[in-house]
């Protein structure tokens, strides 16, 4: 008969009470879980899982690797659709949502950000053997540093029970009525052994999450995998055979007893690699600096102590360009961000445009800032610069309060109003005209930007455009261009023709 006074405890608000009352406490929810999941505000003792799905148990080995290899503070989870999709609800870790399928592109892209960090891909058979074919195949045959761990229920979970690559020879689901038929739908990848064939794959494993016998060879699958990422080995690679009660219409006992019967004869649980690959040595390109990728020159570099001193008066701020094709929109995002990363600020570059080559609307997102940028989006510009009026109508709405807005044109519309913002309507294009080229009246806009802002220095704005304009005739148009942006500001500053709506401080 077990102690009365040891007891099983989960929720964390009684943890106090039971040790106030004398029991001992021998089991609890692990620490890489939150207390409270905030999902839904009526359910936050519980996960979105059903009973008797894989998931619960894969998410309670994986925190409990992390909590004994004492990572979670180096840790980021990427999951991407699927049932797994609020997994960032849960783990108290990094969490990075990603689009379907991309979770080892974008957990390559993190870990080669973040080196140090421990970087874990979660992902169901739909979203990895589908859609995300191509991803975790490179990934694995580049041998990038990730851990992935792949939840196969050979069937689509989330989204209502369709056929998956994985689904078993003769299975039913929705999208096959009459159970999988090789001649129709093919037969199930086996991403382990298809996996194991590529070269750079330095531990790959099947497990099941069956009974109490496999469930352990499980969780030391999951750690020895996190513990290859921790000590430097490449792509490490656990699938994890697991049942799905309710879209196979089974109790989660009769659900466990059928992975063992059914799926595991044709996924063999088994190590299908478990090496460190060798890397050829002294036969990689030689490593390039940063400078030397972008080609600065080397009188850019004597530059560079010289724009640090530049006295950047804010954070962060974040710039919407936009306008037609043909404006020069992207080009000028292009050339602020080559002047933060001389300047020594972090920088991101996002365009957006339509198939069009000219006409078609364009924008472009700029971030400059002190400190990392989470995101290349920006959905609250601090500036807008606006080319047309179709693009200041568009997203003038968007400025944050207080922010400025740039707009291409000799006067405001009458009907324009844009309350606790500051819009200064600027003649660009005639004024590139007339200095020789309407090409230049992006330059025009630029230059207005930065004495408005003072976000970047002049002379790196010049540095930038003598670098990147080739012709000499433009070059010195955009010169003057640059130089009547400016002008132009402190002339409007001075006669007060600057527009101040109501709410701008």
């Amino acid at each position: 008969m077990a102690d009365e006074n040891v007891i099983s405890v989960l929720d964390p608000e009684v943890k106090s009470e039971v040790s106030n009352n004398g029991y001992e406490l021998v089991h609890s929810k692990s620490p890489l879980f939150y207390d409270l999941y905030e999902r839904k505000s009526e359910l936050k003792h519980q996960t979105h899982y059903c009973p008797g799905c894989g998931h619960g148990v894969a998410h309670k080995l994986i925190a409990e690797a992390l909590q004994e290899l004492k990572l979670q503070d180096k840790t980021i989870f990427v999951s991407p659709v699927g049932c797994s999709v609020f997994a960032y609800c849960y783990f108290d870790v990094g969490n990075v949502q990603v689009a379907h399928g991309r979770a080892p592109a974008s957990a390559t892209a993190i870990k080669r950000s973040c080196p140090d960090k421990i970087v874990i891909s979660y992902q169901g058979d739909g979203d990895l053997a589908a859609i995300g074919t191509a991803e975790i195949v490179h990934a694995a045959n580049r041998g990038e540093k990730i851990t992935v761990f792949f939840v196969n229920n050979g069937i689509y979970g989330m989204t209502g029970g369709q056929m998956a690559p994985t689904t078993l020879v003769g299975q039913k689901s929705t999208t096959s009525p009459w159970g999988r038929r090789p001649a129709n739908e093919g037969f199930p990848l086996h991403m382990a052994e298809l996996l194991a064939t590529l070269e750079a794959p330095a531990y790959i494993e099947r497990v099941a999450l069956s009974d109490n016998k496999n469930i352990m060879k499980a969780r030391r699958a999951i750690r020895k995998a996190l513990e290859l990422q921790r000590d430097g080995a490449g792509f490490s690679f656990v699938e994890i055979l697991s049942p799905c009660p309710t879209i196979w219409s089974k109790d989660p006992v009769e659900a466990r007893r059928w992975v063992l019967e059914n799926m595991t004869p044709i996924f063999p649980l088994n190590v299908f690699r478990d090496r460190r690959p060798e890397i050829p040595v002294g036969k990689e390109p030689p490593q390039r600096t940063v400078a030397d990728v972008l080609e600065i020159a080397p009188k850019d570099r004597a530059l560079a102590p010289a724009a640090l001193k530049h006295a950047h008066r804010f954070k962060d701020v974040k710039i919407k360009i936009a306008g037609f094709g043909g404006q020069g929109v992207l080009l000028l995002g292009q050339l602020l961000i080559e002047m933060g990363m001389r300047e020594a600020l972090e920088v991101s570059w996002l365009p957006s445009y339509g198939p069009e080559m000219r006409s078609g609307s364009a924008h472009c997102h700029v971030c400059l800032s002190k400190e990392r940028i989470g995101s290349p989006l920006v959905s609250c510009p601090d500036v807008l610069v606006a080319m047309n009026e179709f693009s200041l109508r568009k997203f003038a709405h968007e400025v944050e309060n207080g922010g400025l807005i740039l707009y291409n044109g000799a006067s405001i519309p009458a009907d324009f109003a844009a309350p606790g913002t500051q819009v200064v309507a600027i003649p660009a294009a005639e004024i590139a005209d007339k200095l020789g080229s309407t090409k230049a009246t992006n330059i025009v806009m630029m230059g207005a930007l930065l004495e408005e802002t003072e976000c970047l220095a002049p002379g790196t704005a010049l540095s930038v455009l003598e670098d990147k304009v080739k012709k000499l005739d433009l070059l010195e148009i955009d010169r003057k261009a640059l130089t009547a942006g400016r002008l132009f500001i402190d002339d409007q500053a001075h006669i007060g023709a600057v527009s101040q709506p109501d709410g701008f401080a």
